[in-house]
């Protein structure tokens, strides 16, 4: 159904994939945008994490020129740094709960088009990858496909690597990445330097 618009392209199938993958990532940003960025509340709580995240910046700086500084300046300093980073942890929480509820909307958008794919694309290989992955990768790129040709690439990891790369780039371009103070902005953030 889907493939029958690209029937006489060679790379129909996966040109589909990126297709609905492009799409899927426009429609989730903008119920994203509907129920997130457009609200006030976005707007003071991101304004809060970017203002923190500033001022401790600039005091972390000024304290590693100021060694020359007596004790009780600096005993002070640390206290007014560790309010500004609780300030910033607390901001950065209430962002993640406000963007929950979008999150759920999201999920169920990209688990109805997954389900969707799956079901045009059941046991069909989409693309070819040009190398032979390894262990691990084979297992998610060859998902469902029969045949012992490990460079058959399935819908699902076509699917996944576009769903990201492609949503995360859009974010980027539309400004709607997080605040690059907020705890927990990617997918390896930096750990706490006083727990460790």
């Amino acid at each position: 159904m889907a493939s029958a618009l690209l029937t006489g392209v060679k790379y129909s199938d996966g040109l589909t994939v990126v297709g609905i993958s492009m799409c899927t990532a426009v429609v989730c940003e903008a119920i994203s945008w509907l129920l997130i960025y457009r609200t006030a509340s976005y707007k003071s709580l991101k304004s809060s994490i970017d203002k923190a995240s500033k001022k401790l910046e600039t005091m972390k700086t000024t304290d590693s020129n100021s060694a020359a500084s007596n004790l009780l300046k600096k005993s002070s300093k640390i206290k007014k740094i560790d309010r500004v980073e609780t300030s910033l942890k607390e901001s950065s929480r209430d962002l993640s709960m406000f963007k929950f509820k979008s999150g759920a909307v999201v999920a169920l958008v990209l688990f109805m088009v997954f389900g969707l794919l799956n079901s045009l694309f059941e046991g069909k290989a989409v693309a070819k990858i040009p190398f032979v992955p390894i262990k691990l990768v084979q297992k998610m790129s060859h998902r469902g496909l029969s045949g012992d040709d490990m460079t058959d690439c399935s819908m699902a990891f076509l699917y996944l690597l576009c769903s990201i790369s492609i949503r995360t780039n859009l974010q980027k371009f539309l400004g709607f990445s997080p605040p690059r103070g907020a705890a927990g902005a990617g997918f390896f953030p930096m750990p706490d330097p006083k727990t460790s």
